[in-house]
């Protein structure tokens, strides 16, 4: 399995959205990195759904269930859409401010990475996140 990173900002696309609508197709990212991250991303993978602009904490926790396919909204064939479904809401959402004071997360995609829309995450980057959100 494989731990992945999703952005959305939450006035166009909050978590409560997400599941009010129980699903969704991850369409719009117009990125040749986080493409190639979406193509790599498997049914059952988990993501980390993070609140940018405004917030800018990890909320929520998604899975993919249905791998890449053509981004319907997309002129161009070769973008791609996955779809998600919600599996949890964080009972503490984890901050950028606390990642970024956090060595742990130095080597982070969201980190070093920070205009990327759809990032990987490393397993123990996740596991730290899990913990954080749970305490």
């Amino acid at each position: 399995m494989n731990y992945w990173l999703i952005k959305s900002e939450p006035d166009t696309y909050s978590w409560d959205d997400f599941v009010k609508e129980g699903q969704s197709m991850w369409d719009g990212v117009r990125n040749h990195t986080s493409r190639l991250n979406m193509m790599a991303m498997k049914e059952g993978d988990l993501a980390l759904f993070y609140h940018s602009n405004e917030g800018k904490e990890i909320v929520g926790l998604a899975k993919v269930s249905k791998e890449h396919y053509t981004d319907p909204t997309a002129d161009d064939p070769r973008w791609v859409v996955v779809n998600f479904v919600p599996v949890e809401k964080f009972p503490k959402p984890v901050t950028l401010k606390q990642i970024k004071a956090d060595k742990r997360f130095e080597d982070m995609a969201l980190v070093r990475l920070s205009r990327l829309s759809v990032g990987p995450v490393k397993p123990v980057e996740f596991d730290f996140i899990m913990q954080l959100a749970h305490d």
